[in-house]
């Protein structure tokens, strides 16, 4: 689908890499020539990936780390730029959600899920841009759900802090023009990860309510979000910042999806 070789010579984070998307933009950058540091909090699925980024013939770090927390989020960083002397590609994909109807959520439940989707977001891309612009620039880009692009019945949490980070894509493209980071967002459908599944489908008919809701009628791979992140960090895109483009199947143009009835 691309051409080979053509991120020859960057250096990529992926947070959330050990797995599902994450895991498959990871592999996808390394395939192309990208070296690529994974970091999530689970340092077993992040071994298993940087193994295989690897053996494409790709360096490769696995750094345990909780974007929650900033000076873990600075540790990464520091990590990277003394091994591998630079950052030239941040891809923001950690991030989770469960459903349940507003009145029903904890405080804690609100600010769990805004802390990790969104404030985490927030300190991994301060931290990495502050790296790139003593490089000449770089590229940033969220995987957000779009869900935060409409109103999302059952996640006001999460759709709370999706939009919070389109916002933040929006703001940053603008401020850091000027040191050549562009910074973008990928809305995301409902993708066919394990995660996804376990944390969204409440029913037992749930796959095929959502496949019916989707234009497409199917649900995504994360395979798919991997060739628009590639799109998005690449040569072809250096034109394109401050953009949220949904690959959710249509389904956001339409009638959108609800996890709790209303």
């Amino acid at each position: 689908m691309f051409l080979p070789g053509i991120l020859s010579g960057r250096v990529a984070i992926v947070t959330g890499g050990g797995t599902g998307i994450g895991k498959a933009i990871a592999l996808e950058l390394a395939g192309l020539g990208a070296d690529v540091v994974v970091a999530s909090r689970n340092l077993q699925h992040l071994e298993p990936t940087a193994d295989e980024i690897r053996a494409l013939g790709q360096r490769s770090l696995a750094i345990p780390t909780d974007i929650r927390v900033p000076a873990q989020v600075e540790a990464l960083m520091e990590q990277v730029v003394a091994h591998l002397g630079k950052i030239d590609i941040q891809i923001n994909n950690a991030g989770g959600q469960y459903p349940g109807p507003a009145e029903e959520l904890s405080v804690e439940g609100w600010r769990s899920v805004i802390d990790l989707n969104l404030n985490g977001t927030f300190y991994c891309t301060q931290a990495v841009a502050r790296q790139m612009m003593h490089t000449g620039g770089g590229s940033i880009v969220n995987i957000v759900a779009s869900f935060g692009l409409r109103a999302a019945p059952g996640l006001v949490h999460a759709a709370a802090a999706r939009a919070g980070v389109i916002s933040l894509t929006r703001t940053l493209a603008l401020e850091w023009a000027k040191h050549n980071i562009r910074v973008n967002a990928i809305a995301s459908g409902v993708i066919m990860t394990e995660g996804a599944l376990s944390e969204m489908l409440i029913d037992p008919d749930g796959i095929e309510r959502i496949e019916g809701a989707i234009p497409l009628k199917r649900l995504g791979t994360p395979e798919e979000i991997a060739h628009l992140a590639t799109f998005l960090v690449s040569d072809a895109a250096t034109y394109i910042t401050g953009e949220t483009i949904a690959a959710d199947g249509g389904n956001w143009h339409g009638h959108g999806l609800s996890f709790v009835p209303y």
